[in-house]
């Protein structure tokens, strides 16, 4: 059963924010009586993420977030608990302050074939979000470049369309692409202590979660999963 991620055609807000294992600690339980957990998680409420990401040799989508472009893409493929059951082409899209996302199921021996550029095939796939990665692939030469792990714990909270999750256990393959492999060699690239924040909402955040989520010590910066994956290379 695929994780559901509240996507909303219209565009969503994104905050993130790294925090620390106490105030982590502390949010979960105040959570625990206004938030649902995300249903389709494991028993103690988390699930793993692996993500490939598409980028150049000019890193061109690292350096668009590191500058902070208000229009940029970000392409992927995502799988959960390292499994092929269920794959996603997903692309992540930054219009001004709202993030849209589009996403298509594609199979394993699809992305295998993306991984050593055999891409034309792609061209005349009846699914628009293949096409258009095909475009990118071929006119700006992005490519697989890097996998990165986490272990997620979602909450939910039905009005706003409100999705809170907490991201620990960060890992980067450093360029290795071989995402099925589950013995693919992974490095740590968030600090221990650390925990990242994300809330995702549609029109406005419901005062009750705002005024939950305000913690003195919160590190005010964007944490770019992706980002700190490319850190070591």
């Amino acid at each position: 059963m695929p994780i559901q991620t509240s996507y909303n055609p219209a565009g969503r807000k994104e905050l993130k924010h790294a925090i620390s294992i106490p105030e982590y600690q502390l949010l979960r339980s105040k959570m625990s009586h206004l938030m649902k957990r995300d249903a389709h998680a494991g028993r103690d409420g988390t699930y793993l993420i692996r993500s490939t990401y598409f980028d150049n040799f000019d890193n061109k989508v690292l350096n668009e977030k590191k500058e902070g472009y208000i229009n940029r893409n970000k392409y992927r493929v995502r799988i959960y608990g390292i499994s092929d059951s269920y794959i996603n082409l997903e692309r992540k899209s930054k219009r001004n302050n709202l993030t849209f996302k589009t996403k298509c199921n594609i199979t394993r021996q699809e992305f295998e074939k993306m991984r050593i550029g055999d891409v034309y095939w792609m061209k005349e796939d009846n699914r628009e979000l293949m096409r258009d990665l095909y475009h990118e692939m071929k006119y700006y030469q992005i490519k697989p470049v890097a996998v990165v792990d986490y272990e997620r714990e979602a909450w939910i909270y039905q009005y706003g369309n409100v999705r809170v999750t907490f991201d620990r256990k960060v890992q980067s393959s450093l360029q290795n692409t071989d995402m099925f492999n589950k013995h693919l060699p992974m490095v740590d690239v968030l600090e221990p202590n650390l925990v990242i924040l994300e809330v995702k909402y549609d029109e406005f955040l419901p005062n009750v979660i705002r005024y939950l989520l305000q913690l003195s010590d919160t590190r005010q910066e964007a944490y770019s999963k992706y980002q700190l994956s490319r850190m070591y290379g």
